[in-house]
């Protein structure tokens, strides 16, 4: 059967991230492939589509199955190609996949007549079993995770799909499915792997264990090692990143990893994000050792009423200690930082943004607390009635969406505009981050630079 697989465009000035390779897409490719089919992938943010040049593309692409990734904040966009699709390709099913889709699968096929079916949580085995049943022309009904208009008009949720146990068992994903000529950032392609599926934890800011699971379920260290020497010698392929919510939930799979990384003599970097409590120094050194160059930790919060909200399970001594030991053996530090967290106050927001000028990270992310669907934060807000914004072309972290007694929308957004503005102009790190240099040494110039002129033009003004 003819597949093909949309990565939509972001929407129209949106606070947006480069191109990266579609993970989910690249896996779903892999497997269909494997199975037999022929599968085309269209990456509308790589190759800079509009929804035209789409419409020309996929005019020109005869399609059995169309289906569509999408996060909440590119769920219209990705609507809106569905839409597109079955305009010109009339007899391609449509289909949703990714988180949005996973919790909003009713709410997309009352909203959009044109999409024919969603599949929630993981896709991979849902899909190979529905694009089996298409093709013999029998009932989809007893395909475990899907959501789908009936012959009747009526919507059919079939029972969720039990998770993947032997990660190992999935194909490696098809990056050559993907224009990776057009995903180069400064010459090169920054690879993503997923090492492991789900979490111990939950957040409720996060998605992760609706979509993923409460377990922690790991591919082997010679499955991931085996892929990175594929990109390696295959792509040339110098820098990887890990996408796991948590890369050192378990310890001892870490260390195998970092000790077939030297068996194998293999050249390559590589960064994760993990918990800041599941770390130690002798760990942390040597992950540095075996090509690891930075690390995300999640701080979150600097108060610990705010930490307790979220469910974060964490102290703030905790954090102190990662990011210290990070510092001491060699580490970059990225810190993720939540500001806007139901109960936040002005007070809070001051006292995480002085926590992370202490951790002093070489780099930082200030995220406005976001209720997307599938969060324990989402069912908050809507049973207090704050949601403001229920347009999800807005939904990007930049700017609030709902609206707290203990903090407006104004006020939180001028919060955060402050907190990237008190980080990136201290001369402290403006020196350190010269003195690093490096890709990730002139991108942290380059920002304080463009918020040293922000801050001059409104001076000005």
């Amino acid at each position: 059967m003819k597949i093909t697989l949309v990565n939509p465009p972001y929407p129209p000035s949106v606070h947006s991230h480069p191109p990266f390779i579609p993970l989910g897409i690249a896996y779903l490719g892999a497997v269909a492939e494997q199975a037999g089919h022929e599968v085309t992938v269209i990456d509308c943010q790589a190759e800079k589509l509009t929804y035209e040049t789409f419409r020309s593309r996929i005019s020109q692409t005869p399609s059995d199955v169309v289906g569509v990734t999408a996060t909440t904040l590119l769920y219209k966009s990705a609507m809106h190609l569905v839409n597109i699709a079955k305009e010109v390709q009339p007899q391609a099913v449509t289909m949703l996949g990714g988180s949005h889709g996973t919790f909003w699968d009713e709410n997309a096929l009352n909203e959009y007549p044109s999409l024919d079916m969603v599949v929630r949580r993981e896709g991979e085995q849902t899909f190979v079993e529905f694009l089996s049943k298409l093709q013999s022309k029998t009932s989809f009904n007893n395909v475990l995770g899907i959501t789908f208009r009936g012959k009747d008009g009526k919507i059919v949720k079939t029972p969720d799909r039990p998770y993947i146990e032997n990660l190992d068992s999935l194909p490696f994903p098809a990056h050559h499915l993907l224009p990776l000529e057009s995903l180069k950032r400064m010459g090169k392609i920054l690879f993503p792997l997923i090492s492991s599926r789900g979490c111990v934890y939950w957040c409720d800011f996060c998605s992760t264990v609706r979509m993923f699971g409460r377990g922690y379920r790991m591919r082997s260290p010679k499955n991931v090692v085996d892929e990175m020497q594929l990109v390696h010698d295959k792509y040339g392929v110098e820098q990887v990143t890990f996408y796991d919510d948590a890369f050192t939930v378990d310890r001892e799979r870490v260390v195998k990893i970092c000790e077939e990384l030297h068996a194998r003599k293999l050249d390559l970097t590589w960064d994760c994000g993990t918990r800041v409590d599941m770390v130690d120094r002798e760990l942390l050194k040597l992950m540095r050792g075996a090509g690891c160059f930075a690390v995300w930790l999640g701080v979150e919060s600097g108060s610990e009423a705010i930490l307790g909200k979220m469910n974060k399970r964490i102290k703030l001594d905790q954090t102190r200690l990662a990011y210290k030991l990070a510092h001491d053996v060699g580490l970059m530090t990225i810190a993720n930082v939540v500001l806007g967290f139901p109960g936040e106050t002005e007070q809070t927001a001051r006292e995480t943004i002085n926590f992370v000028k202490e951790l002093n990270p070489d780099d930082i992310g200030f995220y406005v607390a976001t209720p997307y669907p599938g969060t324990p934060m989402y069912d908050e807000v809507i049973a207090n009635g704050w949601l403001r914004v229920t347009d999800f072309d807005k939904y990007d972290t930049a700017g609030p969406t709902f609206e707290t007694p203990s903090l407006s929308m104004e006020k939180l957004a001028e919060i955060r505009y402050k907190a990237y503005q008190q980080f990136y102009l201290r001369p402290s790190y403006v020196f350190k981050m010269m003195r690093r240099g490096g890709t990730y040494g002139r991108s942290a110039i380059k920002t304080s630079a463009a918020y040293a002129l922000r801050a001059l033009h409104i001076k000005l003004s």
